[in-house]
């Protein structure tokens, strides 16, 4: 089987892992194929730092800072200091330097002319991740976050730096318009048995991939049955500020919200099915009126059995939705 997941952050490397878990017990012959958010990517002190591409790429192999979330484990920070005090690099956002090591191949990569999509085959190469990596786009799309008072910053700033507590209106992927899908993220849709959408940030990280032009047509037209998983529990973000993105977009904090957000394939939206935990059984209901199957299941990814289990979750309501 082929199986298509579409995210980006921390949510989505666990949800990736458990997938992989699953395939490797399966005792069959799988492939999986992940659509990476790339509008969270800035520069800093003239490297290229994608967050949500090294956050899958280090828990798939295994090097990273499970305690923290982000970064790889055992780091150093000295680099990072130095570049602090020669005014190069910002002191609130801290990069090791093992990490830095990444960023400093990625930037010489691009550097060269090779594309985003290059750089992640070259990066992904060094370990056995047992999974392939696509950017959604080579472009540059980085996301800006329209603040209340008229101004505008990157995302990462407002993000890290103040914690998502400046009061903001929108958020906006500059150059998107311009933006194509690479190839590898639309052969991995267009191929797909299963496309799921993992329990990523619904705003800035699932998004940005469904905004990226041509992307939504893809999915629209692929034969796979696309299946979702919240990453709202019970009325709370599982991890991040995800529900100050939805308040900024109008969309209340809940995996049914969530759900109508993305919409009903057959009414021109995103999901043929959707899991939420079971706290939150009581959407299933409306929400098969409007056209999404949904499914409660436990959704807490709190090892690799339970995180697994639902990758086997929703791959069986996958199997469901295209009966």
């Amino acid at each position: 089987m082929r199986i298509t997941i579409i995210g980006g952050g921390v949510g989505c490397a666990r949800f990736v892992s458990g997938v992989r878990e699953w395939a490797r017990g399966s005792g069959e012959e799988h492939r999986i194929d992940v659509v990476v958010n790339t509008a969270d990517d800035w520069w800093v002190s003239g490297l290229r730092i994608a967050p949500d591409h090294d956050s899958l790429l280090y828990a798939l192999a295994g090097v990273n800072d499970a305690d923290r979330g982000w970064g790889r484990d055992g780091e150093s920070e000295r680099v990072s200091g130095e570049l602090a005090s020669w005014g190069t690099a910002p002191e609130w956002f801290t990069l090791g330097d093992l990490d830095l090591g990444t960023h400093i191949a990625r930037t010489a990569w691009l550097r060269e002319g090779r594309t985003v999509s290059e750089v992640y085959r070259r990066l992904g190469e060094r370990w056995d991740l047992g999974v392939t990596l696509h950017p959604a786009t080579d472009d540059e799309i980085d996301t800006r976050v329209e603040l209340a008072d008229g101004d505008d910053i990157h995302f990462q700033e407002w993000w890290v730096r103040h914690r998502a507590g400046l009061a903001a209106t929108g958020f906006r992927q500059q150059g998107i318009e311009s933006a194509a899908p690479t190839d590898g993220a639309l052969g991995a849709i267009a191929l797909a048995d299963v496309v799921l959408i993992a329990p990523s940030n619904p705003i800035v990280s699932v998004g940005p991939v469904l905004a990226v032009p041509g992307m939504r047509e893809a999915l629209a037209d692929a034969p796979a049955p696309i299946v979702g998983v919240s990453g709202i529990i019970g009325g709370a973000v599982v991890r991040g500020m995800a529900d100050t993105c939805l308040s900024i977009v109008g969309v209340e904090a809940s995996a049914e919200a969530v759900a109508r957000h993305y919409g009903a394939r057959g009414a021109g939206g995103l999901l043929d099915g959707w899991l939420v935990d079971e706290t939150d059984a009581r959407a299933i209901e409306p929400l098969a009126a409007s056209g999404i199957d949904t499914r409660a299941v436990p959704l807490w990814m709190r090892d690799a059995g339970t995180s697994a289990r639902l990758a086997a979750d929703a791959l069986a309501l996958a199997s469901d939705v295209r009966r």
